[in-house]
Parts: C-alpha cells; structure tokens; sequence
C-alpha cells in the first residue's frame, strides 16, 4: 500500500514504501512475505553467502551427504499460524513425518516412545497413562487457538480461561511437574527429556513449558522434517517472497546504521548485541543500557555423521523415532544440564540427536545415512565434547563407532562464526530464563519496536523466542505496517 509523502494542491502524492529486512533467517525471510504481502517494496540483505540463518543445509563431512548445519526437526513450523498461511508446498517444501516423533531409550535396553498418538503414547506409561492423558488431552482438544497464543506476544490472552490453565501448570519447573505428576521412571524420563529443550536446568521456573508445548505439538502435529533438508524451509521462503516481488541479496554485511538511510523500515533479524554494533549512538541511551543487559544462555557442542549403517540401537524401536533423547533418567538429564548451567560439563551428558536418512533418502548416497547430535554447554565453551557424547550414543547402541564413516565437529565458536545470531554458541536468541521470557529482548508494551523511527527488532530475541516458526518475525512486520497505517 502506498504511504503519503507530500502534497500538490489538494492531491496527495504518495509512494511504495521501502523495507529492508536485514537477515535471511526464517524471522527475517517472514518479515520481509509479511511486508511484501501488504504493499512493500522489500529487501533483504543476508552477510553469508547462503541464506537461512538456522535453517541451512551443507556437505558437512563427505560427499553426497546432506547434514543440517543448525535446525534439524520443525515441530514449531508446522505448528505456526505463518507458516500455516503460506503455500510453501508449491515453492518446493515437502514434509516428512517419521514414524513416531521421538524415542528416549532407558537403561534396561527399553525405549518408550513419544507417538502422535495419545493412545499409543501412554500404553507404555503404565500407572502414568491417565496421568499423561490428564495433562495433555485438554491441551490438544483446545487446538490451534492453544497453539497460536502461546505463540504470540505476551498480549491479553483471547482465549483466557484456556491460557489460564496452561500457565497453572507452565509456570512450574519441569523437574517438579513430572515428580508431582508421574510415579513412574518412564514418564519422568520421557518429560524431563522434551522439556530439557528450554536450555535450562529443571528445577528452573517455567522450565516445565517447554515441555509442555514440544509434548503437545508431537500429539498435535508431529516433529517432522523437511525433505532434503533444512535449507529447503529458506528455499522455499525465499521462492515465495520473490514471487511477491521482494529481493535478497547475499554477501551484504551490515555494520552501519548509515547504509539503511534510504529505507522507510528497517527490521533486524540480529539479536541485542549486534543491534548495539550497528545502531551506535541512534539508539537512545537507556535503550542502550537496557539492551546490554540481555543474558544470552547456554551454547551446544554439536556433532554430524556420516554412516556406513544405520545406528544399532538397543532398543530398536529408537529406529522409528526421528528424534532421540539420550539421557536416561530424570535424574540423569537433570544432572547433566545442571552441570550445563553452572558453567561445568557433564560426564554424560543429555544428547539430542536425529536421523533424517531413516525417512528421508535424499540425506545419503543409497544404503548409507547420517546422524546429528548435539549437547548443551556452558555459553562461550571451548571443551570437546565429542567423546562423550559419542560414548553417550555408543551406551544405547553399542557398535556405534564401528559404523561411523567421517565425523564433522562443531563447537560454540564455530556455531557464532557461521551464523553472528549464536552469540558464544546460544542457538536460542538468548537465555530462556522466565524474565526473558515475560520481557524480551525489553519490558515494553510493543517488544518489536526498537525506538528509531521505522526500525523494529524481529529476531528469536523478541517474543516468541526461539524455534523455526517465523512469529517473531511476522509479529514485528506487522507492528512495523501498523506505524505506517497500513492494515497488516
């Protein structure tokens, strides 16, 4: 829509107002379709030579192999009310939907499996199955309204009562939920392991959240992948916006508030710390103070594969699971991202790992495949992990390093260097604390708006935080449109 610039007479000249979105992460390419959709002129401007941000793919480790070099499984994307309205399948994004969205195997050679299913998921809880089915039936009968305001800014909610149920029991540690909740081994390990996502310990407040909403989405829509890998979400993003008449333009680092002058908005898909670099002193004092102190939290030492065979598991129904939990117990995983958060490095640590080439042919040269793995770390760590989380995953599937072809490290400070959003290794866009969480990256009443004229924050440092489901950068384009007078 065209905006106002000045007047000849009685008539009113006007213009396309120019955005430039400056990031192609999954919030900056949502941004820039939000803004295009309404009448913008958009572009993007990407520093690396690829776009995507957390979202991209590469040859890791040997030819013919397809590795995903951040995200790997999109629970959060094919939950988001953006990508919902969005006809990626026609750009290229195909789904993949593994037989059961997550396995945690125990010690004792068993596994039990997170299933799309209540019915099948809680048939192996024993005395925890009315448990699981009390917690989490009412969550998945409230749907997408549930789904869609946990994923928007911390407004009045519009469903309150629904809300007010789920914050009953989000506010709590996850440690605590799943002690009070489940009498049983096999729940609490299965619990503690989805909630273990937040990169916080579990005795953390709202730590239990996590849990919560990853357990929901696996029942309500699954933990798929994205077939040939994640670089096929940006692809697919990028096709569209192009569609729309939006423009990238890659190997165009922003250091200068200056270069973006000609621009009527500027949203920044970067977090605090880089805006702070850019903005200098255009950006007012107390917004400055109050951006330093933005926590950035944990980093992941994260390793990629490739396999002369798939794992060996155990337990072999780990097969079936797109996603593995390696940690045991509750008190293992407990122990381990305790650890994590008082700046040491657990022995055994929780291991998140994936194995797309099991549902996904694309990822391997035929009859081989690749896995991905990764764990938390203290934030800036330059400890190698890659014995012990290899010892973690050889503890479930002994024979695991017989069928290891090449591996391919990657620590914080190479996480930081090849996307400047992982700040010491931080995949989250800043600590998940429960300040953060109310307050991000400011308390403030729009937490998009940065305050210089037509600029806006849109990263995963704003609501709803991290994850790939383009909401942050849909709910800023859409509080950028609104200062225009332009109906998002």
């Amino acid at each position: 829509m065209p905006i106002p610039t000045q007047q000849e007479g009685d008539i009113a000249m006007t213009r396309t107002p120019l955005a430039t979105v400056v990031g192609s992460g999954p919030n900056g390419l949502a941004a820039a379709i939000t803004l295009a959709q309404a009448g913008c002129q958009v572009r993007v401007l990407e520093a690396e030579a690829t776009i995507g941000g957390g979202t991209r793919s590469a040859a890791l480790t040997l030819p013919g192999f397809v590795h995903d070099v951040c995200s790997a499984v999109h629970p959060l994307a094919v939950a988001s009310l953006f990508f919902r309205t969005l006809p990626l399948a026609e750009h290229g994004l195909d789904w993949i939907q593994p037989s059961a969205p997550l396995a945690h195997p125990l010690a004792d050679g068993s596994a039990v499996m997170l299933e799309r299913s209540m019915d099948d998921t809680s048939a192996q809880l024993g005395g925890d199955a009315m448990a699981w089915r009390k917690l989490f039936e009412p969550m998945v009968a409230a749907g997408d309204p549930l789904i869609d305001a946990l994923l928007a800014p911390l407004y009045p909610p519009r469903h309150p009562i629904t809300m007010g149920r789920f914050g009953l029991h989000a506010i709590r540690s996850a440690r605590a939920l799943a002690e009070s909740r489940f009498g049983g081994k096999r729940a609490r390990a299965l619990f503690a392991g989805i909630a273990a996502h937040a990169v916080l310990p579990l005795e953390a407040t709202a730590s239990a959240s996590f849990g919560l909403v990853l357990g929901l989405l696996a029942h309500a829509g699954g933990w798929p992948i994205p077939r040939g890998g994640s670089q096929q979400i940006a692809n697919a993003l990028a096709s569209y916006l192009t569609s729309l008449g939006g423009e990238i333009l890659i190997r165009q680092r922003v250091t200068d508030a200056g270069e973006l002058d000609d621009s009527d908005l500027v949203l920044f898909d970067v977090t605090p710390r880089q805006l702070l670099s850019i903005g200098g002193e255009l950006l007012p004092a107390r917004y400055r103070h109050r951006l330093a102190r933005y926590q950035y939290g944990p980093a992941v030492f994260k390793l990629d594969w490739a396999l002369h065979e798939p794992i060996p598991w155990q337990a072999a129904e780990c097969a079936r699971g797109g996603t593995v939990h390696l940690g045991g117990t509750l008190e293992d995983i407990a122990r381990s991202e305790h650890a994590m958060a008082h700046g040491d490095h657990a022995e055994q640590p929780f291991v998140l790992l994936t194995q797309p080439s099991l549902f996904d042919r694309s990822r391997a040269p035929a009859g081989q495949h690749t896995a991905w793995a990764y764990c938390h770390v203290p934030n800036g760590s330059t400890f190698d992990m890659a014995e012990r989380i290899e010892a973690q995953v050889e503890r479930f599937a002994p024979g695991f390093g017989d069928v290891i072809a090449a591996r391919h490290a990657s620590a914080p400070a190479a996480l930081e260097q090849h996307n400047a959003n992982y700040i010491g290794g931080d995949i989250v866009g800043g600590a998940n604390t429960l300040r953060q969480i109310i307050a991000r990256p400011v308390l403030s009443a729009d937490p998009y708006a940065i305050p210089v004229k037509g600029w806006y924050l849109c990263s995963a440092s704003t609501p709803p935080g991290g994850g790939v489901h383009g909401m942050c950068g849909y709910n800023a384009a859409r509080s950028a449109l609104r200062s225009l007078g332009i109906p998002p």
